[in-house]
């Protein structure tokens, strides 16, 4: 069956499908209306809703019939709940003139009535929309640096709220029960910044706590099973970096917390969680940048070298990863096997401002998007081996704003044999190209250039060597100076009953006696004199020993010749 995309654009907003259908139009009608601000799928895709600048449509994507026109020219950001219960509408804010009061902005609408459930004041667009657990059984927002949580879709009653001080900013796990929640509150005054873990309803005692001396602000992020919550910090400003400090922290949902170590200098650029939840995937480190694997311990388990890329993208089954660099890169791609740890290929996308995997994780969709970029919009469909199967541009000063593949229900998301051979494509649509003339020294002579701007690292699976030479943790080096110390006195203890039994009895058990004393104490005077010579301070009864030496050796002389 194939799966259709949305694309919104001058022309207004219509459907295509995707492979194995290319080029064929769903049932949807086309709204041409020029003004389509904004549309929205539900989680399993079988709701979509648009809004064209007179109503919010909301229409079965099986049937493609209306089921609810709503009055919201006005709307500007739209999400459905996980459930597909209710949708969500944002308004930018107003106030009213007469009363003197805000106007609720923030809107759930019922979709199997179409009537309003509640409306409230969301003055920001910036995380304008709650957050919810997967069941709907949690919902919850920030207001005026406080959490409140609501149950059941009854947003009427408040039922827990989160006190934090100057609370900023929170991430509450999509997984549950138990639901979990995570708050950052920044830091004033020399107090360092920190992130609670809270387990709800007891939102008075964290279960753990982390904090952070630079920090300016940070991203959380969730696994799909909510076991564990990834903390990006950030500063905007530093005297060693032009991009800031940045630091990558990992929770457990038990309260265990550790930092993330990275095996490049520089800036962080993507991360993201498999859909197993079972790893993540970092893309950080001055350019060429470095992409690593990460486990649930937060230990680097494959190493992907280094390469043009910025970006890092799993597939819905979390088997294959495309590590990309757009923007300001030129669009290459790299699709790796996840589970060989092998490239399936590498290829080029220029020019791509919009990156997507199709929901049955073996095509992709790239696009060129204004406003980023006004020429060229267009779109090309691949396939994870690399072969591109579609390729359409807009017509000279049309412009394409949004697109995005239709949802699909998770019990339809299916895994599949990767495979390493190419399937048939098209050619390339040619792109405008700029040649410039590589820059030569004045000194050069003519010769051609011979200089090599990067060295790229191989990709490398990371053994026990490797994890060896990770920094220890403070309570790991008192746990290795511990073993390596009682290791030690056996060790020489072992040795030193072994030697002083290694010499030949002279018959008298009361003189080899003596001997093996005289013995042991020369021993004693080597290690101190072994000692001394490393540049270690000496006590004055080891330099006692050290000049009774010679008297000792005397004495073991004339037992041993007696």
């Amino acid at each position: 069956m194939a799966i259709p995309f949305t694309l919104r654009g001058t022309d207004g907003l219509w459907m295509t499908n995707g492979p194995p259908a290319l080029g064929t139009q769903p049932d949807f009608k086309r709204d041409t209306s020029k003004t389509c601000k904004v549309f929205a799928y539900s989680k399993d895709g079988l709701l979509f809703a648009w809004c064209n600048g007179e109503f919010v449509n909301i229409v079965n994507t099986q049937t493609f019939k209306l089921v609810h026109q709503l009055n919201l020219p006005r709307t500007s950001c739209m999400e459905f709940s996980p459930q597909g219960n209710l949708l969500m509408t944002w308004e930018p804010y107003q106030v009213d003139t007469d009363a003197k009061h805000g106007i609720p902005n923030l809107g759930f609408w019922d979709v199997k009535t179409g009537q309003c459930v509640k409306t409230l004041i969301q003055k920001k667009q910036t995380s304008w929309a709650p957050q919810w657990t997967a069941d709907e059984h949690l919902s919850s927002r920030n207001v005026n640096n406080e959490i409140h949580f609501f149950e059941d879709h009854n947003f009427d009653v408040i039922k827990e709220k989160l006190h934090l001080q100057k609370i900023s900013t929170f991430a509450l796990s999509p997984a549950g029960p138990p639901y979990m929640v995570a708050g950052y509150v920044p830091g004033s005054k020399g107090q360092p910044s920190f992130v609670r873990l809270f387990k709800y309803p007891n939102l008075s005692t964290p279960i753990a706590n982390k904090s952070f001396f630079k920090c300016d602000k940070v991203e959380m992020a969730w696994n799909k099973a909510g076991t564990g919550v990834l903390i990006l910090t950030s500063t905007e400003t530093s005297n060693e970096s032009y991009y800031g400090d940045q630091g990558l922290y990992f929770i457990a949902s038990n309260g265990e917390s550790m930092k993330v170590t990275l095996g490049k200098n520089g800036p962080i650029y993507h991360l993201q969680w498999s859909p197993k939840s079972n790893e993540f995937c970092v893309v950080y480190g001055f350019m060429p940048a470095k992409a690593t694997l990460y486990d649930m311990k937060a230990e680097p388990i494959f190493d992907f070298g280094t390469g043009p890329r910025n970006y890092c993208y799993y597939n819905c089954q979390g088997s294959i990863v495309c590590l990309a660099g757009f923007g300001n890169l030129r669009g290459n791609m790299e699709f790796w096997d996840v589970k060989q740890k092998q490239l399936i290929v590498q290829t080029n996308a220029p020019d791509t401002t919009n990156f997507e995997w199709c929901p049955d994780g073996q095509h992709i969709l790239t696009a060129t998007t204004a406003p980023r970029l006004r020429v060229a919009n267009g779109y090309r469909i691949w396939h994870y081996t690399g072969a591109l199967l579609e390729q359409v541009n807009l017509e000279e000063k049309k412009e394409l704003w949004e697109v995005k593949w239709q949802n699909q229900p998770e019990e339809t998301i299916k895994d599949f044999q990767i495979k390493y051979k190419p399937v048939e494509g098209v050619p390339s649509l040619p792109q405008p190209e700029t040649k410039v003339a590589a820059y030569r020294p004045p000194g050069a002579g003519g010769r051609p250039a011979s200089v090599k701007l990067h060295d790229y690292e191989a990709p490398s699976v990371v053994n026990e060597t490797a994890k060896a030479n990770k920094p220890l943790t403070k309570n790991q080096k008192k746990r290795e100076a511990r073993k390596a110390k009682a290791s030690q006195e056996v060790s020489t203890e072992n040795h030193d009953q072994s030697t002083l039994m290694d010499f030949p009895s002279i018959g008298n058990a009361e003189t080899d006696k003596k001997i093996r004393n005289i013995r042991k104490k020369l021993q004693q005077i080597e290690k101190i004199k072994e000692q001394q010579q490393a540049g270690k301070q000496l006590e004055k009864n080891q330099l006692e020993k050290i000049q009774g030496e010679a008297a000792l050796m005397k004495e073991l002389e004339d037992l041993v010749l007696s």
